[in-house]
């Protein structure tokens, strides 16, 4: 009997579970195969004793409408560079790649299939290229990675956004107020842009574009006659001022990553000093919008994602992860996949949208 292991790494994401859910249901109908879980990432397989779960029909049934993964997940189990804690209390990161890839063998695995974004991608390469039969399926909200036209979970974190934008729309209008409503993208602001557009946003702030905060007032005050008016700004967490840096800090033991989050409030200080007199209120969706049931469109990508992923494994294209591309789903390198990170163009359409729209995105 052969073996699959499957593992979700990085955050966390709406639709994680049909993916899991589609790669179970194909791979069960070959008799010859089994699939299995390994809990938080790689981190299961290193665990003594290993923390891996059989994914069964039961365990499968019904969770593609679940928000989350039934395989927990974590961005602090990097292989290639994992933190291993020290009798002082420190943190050094180490290479265990090689020993990863031995106890998969020597658990009788024959292929993994990894569900995460860059990160996770740029694992499964260096896995690949060590000789491990590994397949990759792109995840994150973000939507950052160039070799796939969508990722699934993108479209509900939007969709998330959009339903609080909406909200704060109508008491901006009410007590005049100028609302920020900071949303995800460490590096690219897909979803604050879609959440401007869709949300009818005044201005739009994302990394790919530094902001002027002086025309950013200027626009603010354009919109206010006698004391009275609204504005309604969406930001990205890593959207930054053209004379500053993004607003962060340490992140957690462990994690290769700062953690990104409080630019609203920067921005709102920053808005302040430089004469801006409207009242300013903000707001951080923050988590919000990786949690929760994922929206139909993202439960079909996923499933389908997951299904191909699988069909990949029994033809043994391995060293692929899957991909949309013009309403198609195929599949390129992972070295392909992790080549070029997929920034928001500031020529691109939708921004050229934005612009047409009105929206500023205070350069």
């Amino acid at each position: 009997m052969k073996k699959l292991l499957v593992l979700t790494g990085g955050g966390d994401c709406p639709g994680l579970n049909a993916v899991i859910r589609g790669i179970a249901k194909r791979i069960r109908k070959e008799k010859d195969w089994e699939v299995y879980g390994s809990k938080e990432a790689f981190n299961g397989v290193f665990s003594d004793p290993p923390e891996l779960i059989k994914l069964t029909r039961s365990r499968t049934a019904g969770i593609h409408v679940r928000g989350g993964t039934i395989l927990k997940t974590t961005n602090k189990g990097n292989p290639t560079n994992f933190a291993v804690k020290q009798p002082d209390g420190s943190v050094k990161f180490v290479d265990r790649s090689d020993e990863l890839i031995k106890r998969i063998k020597d658990l009788g695995f024959d292929a993994v299939i990894n569900i995460g974004g860059d990160g996770s991608q740029k694992i499964s390469q260096a896995l690949f290229k060590k000789g491990l039969n590994v397949i990759g399926v792109p995840k994150t909200i973000d939507n950052d990675l160039s070799a796939t036209d969508m990722t699934f979970g993108f479209q509900t974190a939007v969709q998330i956004a959009t339903d609080s934008f909406d909200k704060l729309v109508t008491t901006a209008e009410s007590h005049d107020r100028v609302m920020i409503m900071e949303v995800m993208g460490r590096d690219a602001g897909w979803i604050a842009l879609h959440t401007a557009i869709a949300g009818g946003a005044e201005i739009c702030l994302i990394p790919e574009i530094p902001y002027d905060i002086h025309k950013l007032v200027r626009r603010i005050q354009s919109r206010y006659k006698n004391g009275h008016g609204f504005v309604n700004i969406v930001i990205s967490e890593g959207a930054k001022p053209k004379d500053g840096t993004i607003t962060s800090s340490q992140g957690s033991q462990g994690s290769e990553h700062v953690r990104l989050g409080g630019v609203a409030f920067q921005l709102s200080k920053q808005l302040k000093e430089a004469g801006c007199t409207a009242e300013i209120r903000e707001t951080v969706l923050g988590h919000v919008q990786r949690g929760g049931s994922p929206t139909a469109f993202d439960r079909v990508l996923a499933t389908v994602f997951g299904v191909h992923a699988a069909e990949l494994l029994l033809q043994q294209k391995f060293g692929r992860m899957v991909t949309l591309k013009n309403n198609v789903v195929s599949s390129v390198t992972l070295e392909e996949a992790t080549a070029n990170y997929n920034f928001v163009s500031k020529d691109g359409y939708l921004v050229k949208a934005a612009r047409g729209l009105g929206i500023s995105f205070g350069d």
